[in-house]
């Protein structure tokens, strides 16, 4: 495919997303793919695995999952194309606006915000808790904005970006394997005792995915803060001073960009199932947590999946 044809239904396929995101009636992969996750787990993991043991099975998962998600996409992609370019184009944008979350995501910051603007607390805790892995249900106000905001940030590179750069770069069968990739590590990514040795495959395999588009998401949010007048100096100071103190190698990147613009302060004690867990502060706590600081996100957001749109194009211009 030509560099301005990728370009192009990258861009329809974030205008579909924005305006009818998933709709219930098209199969969606993610839901697929993690029937084939849960189905895998239930044959391979045992209870009396060794640690050792439950690793190996669990790259073995991940080998299966990445080669279906690939080789499938694929074949998909090369069969539509023989019957008929204009079908193949038309399933690529479907396909592709389902990898992305970008009215997802800004609509679940609408409802959290909404909630709150109604005085409704109890609500804003329950919307927040459907996006977020903490919990949420105690939360005063500002922890429930803290919480919105983190997870908008850091879902900004994992939902929009990286999905998006994986297809400028590897076409449609790329993104859908990145799509496999976030889905094992939110199924089996977790520090407990089921999934300590089982999931540690998926979670370094979601590192390393994420190694790039996190970073490109701070930079560009970086940029976009100067634009829309935001703290710029204060983005990039947390970036460089604060993002590595995440306890993810990569979500720490587009949180500290946030943060700083936003003259924020993110990090500190969250709950998980009871327990109470601290987490480095990242970034300045210049200012209070404020309801407005949900749509100032939103913003930056769209300032930020604008930019890389455009350094995308100037990039394949220069090819």
């Amino acid at each position: 495919m030509l560099n301005l044809e990728i370009l192009v239904i990258l861009f329809i396929a974030l205008m579909i997303d924005l305006i009818i995101s998933d709709p219930d009636w098209i199969p969606h992969p993610v839901v697929m793919i993690g029937s084939l996750i849960s189905w895998l787990e239930k044959y391979l993991l045992k209870n009396e695995d060794s640690p050792l043991r439950a690793k190996f099975k669990g790259a073995i998962l991940v080998i299966i999952v990445l080669g279906l998600s690939y080789y499938l996409t694929s074949l998909l992609v090369d069969l539509s194309a023989q019957l008929n370019q204009y079908f193949a184009y038309v399933l690529d944008l479907i396909l592709l606006s389902l990898t992305l979350a970008l009215k997802g995501l800004i609509d679940a910051g609408k409802k959290v915000y909404s909630a709150l603007k109604n005085n409704d607390l109890e609500l804003a805790r329950k919307k927040v808790n459907l996006i977020v892995g903490r919990d949420c249900s105690q939360s005063s106000k500002p922890e429930v904005i803290r919480a919105v905001l983190e997870t908008l940030a850091e879902n900004t590179s994992d939902g929009i970006l990286a999905p998006a750069f994986y297809y400028l770069i590897g076409g449609l069968p790329l993104a859908v394997t990145y799509k496999a990739v976030n889905t094992m590590d939110s199924m089996l990514g977790y520090k407990n005792n089921r999934y300590i040795n089982f999931g540690f495959a998926a979670a370094r395999t979601d590192d390393l995915f994420n190694y790039l588009p996190a970073r490109i998401t701070a930079l560009l949010m970086t940029a976009a803060s100067f634009l829309l007048r935001y703290n710029f100096k204060g983005a990039l100071k947390t970036v460089l001073n604060d993002a590595s103190k995440h306890p993810s190698p990569n979500a720490g990147y587009p949180e500290a960009a946030a943060a700083g613009a936003l003259s924020l302060r993110f990090g500190g004690v969250n709950y998980y199932h009871g327990q109470k867990s601290f987490r480095a502060y990242i970034g300045q706590q210049n200012k209070r947590f404020e309801l407005d600081d949900i749509l100032k996100l939103k913003m930056l957001i769209y300032f930020t999946v604008a930019l890389f749109f455009i350094s995308a194009a100037a990039i394949f211009a220069l090819i």
